[in-house]
C-alpha cells in the first residue's frame, strides 16, 4: 500500500521544521559564545529599525540611556505582571541582576549575529504554522497529531515572547533557562507528532517484548538530560559573568573562579554517560533496527557532548566549541525522546500482536 500524500507532506515539512530548530539552537548558542547577546537592546526592532544599522554615526550619541531606559519601563511592567501573579522572587530577581542598567556598547558584527538569530526565529515560526496547516487532513485521521502541530505553534509563539524578555532583562538567567526549556519541549512535541503521523505504515516495524525497567530508565535518561542542558544555561551564565569582569582577557583561568554549578554539571556527566551506555545496551538487545539506530545515535552523541565538554573545560573555553557542545545535547535529548517513542509503540505491538482478536 503507497503512503498517502498528505502522510508525506507532513512528514517532510514536520522534518524540515524539527531541522530547523536545530539550526536555530546551533545560532543561538553562536549568539551567546560571542557575546552577542545584547547585539540588538530592543525587540523586535533592533535599535528602533527592522533593519540594524552598520556603523554607530547611525545611532543617537545618548543610545545607551535610551535603550536603557525602554528596557527598565519594560521590566518594570514585567515586575509588577509578576508580583501580581506571586512570583515575588523572580520580580526581584529582575532589578537586583548586576547587568540590569548597563547598556552594551554599540557593535556591528554582534549586532548582526543577533539580528540573524531574530531572523532564523521567525523563519521557525513560519515552518511550524505551516505544520499546523499540513496537519489538518489529520483531523479525521488522528487528531493528536493536529493539536500536536498547533501547540507547537502556539508555543513557538510564547517562545518569541519570551526571547523579547531575554533581551529586557538583559539575558536574566532565569529567563534564559525557561527559553532553552521551552526550545526542548517543542522539540519534543514536534517529533512526537512526526513519529505518530506515520503510524500504521512502517512495514519494517517489528513488535519487541517489554524489558522490566527498561521505559523507565529511558525516560530517566531524557529528564536527566533535559535537566543537564538547564544547568548548561546557568553554567554559561557563571561564564558570561566572569569573562566580563575580566574584560574577556586570561580565559585560562576562567575555570578557576566558576562556582559548584559548574562543578556539578562537570561531574554529572559521568552519570549520564553511565546511564546511556546501560541505555544503548538494552536497546542493542531487542530485535529492532530502529531501536538499534537510536541506540547508536545516543553514544555518538554523548560521546561527542563529552568530549566537547573536556574541549571547554581544559583549553579555555574555545568560543567556537561551545555552540557545538549545545547542539550535542539537544540532538542526545532529542534521540532519546525518539527512543522513548519507539520503545513504547514497538512493545505496544507486541502485545497486539499476542492479544487474539474476539471474533463477535
Amino acid at each position: 500500500m503507497s503512503t498517502p500524500t498528505f502522510v508525506r507532506r507532513f512528514r517532510f515539512v514536520g522534518i524540515l521544521t524539527v531541522a530547523a530548530v536545530y539550526v536555530l539552537i546551533l545560532v543561538g548558542g553562536i549568539v551567546r559564545s560571542t557575546g552577542s547577546g545584547m547585539g540588538c537592546p530592543d525587540w523586535p526592532k533592533c535599535f528602533g529599525s527592522w533593519v540594524p544599522p552598520t556603523h554607530i554615526s547611525q545611532l543617537p550619541l545618548n543610545y545607551k540611556e535610551v535603550y536603557t531606559a525602554q528596557r527598565v519601563e519594560k521590566n518594570k511592567k514585567l515586575a509588577a505582571k509578576l508580583e501580581r501573579l506571586g512570583f515575588h522572587q523572580v520580580a526581584g530577581d529582575i532589578f537586583a541582576h548586576p547587568t540590569q542598567y548597563i547598556e552594551t556598547d554599540f557593535n556591528p558584527v554582534k549586532t548582526w549575529i543577533e539580528y540573524v538569530n531574530r531572523l532564523v526565529g521567525a523563519l521557525i515560526g513560519v515552518f511550524v504554522f505551516g505544520t499546523v496547516l499540513f496537519a489538518l487532513p489529520y483531523w479525521r485521521r488522528d487528531r493528536a497529531v493536529f493539536w500536536l502541530a498547533l501547540a507547537s505553534f502556539l508555543l513557538t509563539g510564547v517562545q518569541g515572547w519570551l526571547g523579547s524578555l531575554v533581551v529586557s532583562t538583559n539575558l536574566l538567567p532565569i529567563m534564559v533557562t525557561i527559553h532553552m526549556g521551552l526550545a526542548l519541549v517543542i522539540v519534543a512535541m514536534l517529533l512526537y507528532a512526526v513519529d505518530r503521523s506515520q503510524r500504521g505504515l512502517e512495514a519494517e516495524m517489528r513488535p519487541v517484548r517489554e524489558v522490566t525497567g527498561l521505559s523507565g530508565v529511558l525516560w530517566l535518561a531524557v529528564l536527566l538530560t533535559f535537566g543537564q542542558i538547564v544547568l548548561g544555561t546557568q553554567v554559561r551564565e557563571q561564564i558570561d559573568l566572569v569573562a566580563s569582569a575580566a574584560n574577556y582577557l586570561n580565559r585560562g583561568s576562567w575555570v578557576e573562579q566558576l562556582g559548584n554549578v559548574f562543578r556539578f554539571h562537570r561531574s554529572f556527566s559521568a552519570l549520564l554517560l553511565l546511564i546511556n551506555l546501560y541505555l544503548a545496551y538494552r536497546l542493542y538487545t531487542l530485535p529492532s533496527r530502529r531501536l538499534h539506530g537510536l541506540a547508536t545515535a545516543i553514544l555518538v552523541l554523548i560521546g561527542g557532548e563529552i568530549v566537547a565538554g573536556i574541549v571547554l573545560a581544559y583549553f579555555s573555553f574555545p568560543a567556537a566549541v561551545q555552540p557545538v557542545h549545545l547542539t550535542l545535547a539537544t540532538l542526545l535529548f532529542g534521540a532519546q525522546f525518539l527512543a522513548v517513542v519507539a520503545y513504547r509503540q514497538a512493545t505496544k505491538l507486541r502485545r497486539q500482536v499476542a492479544t487474539p482478536a474476539v471474533v463477535a
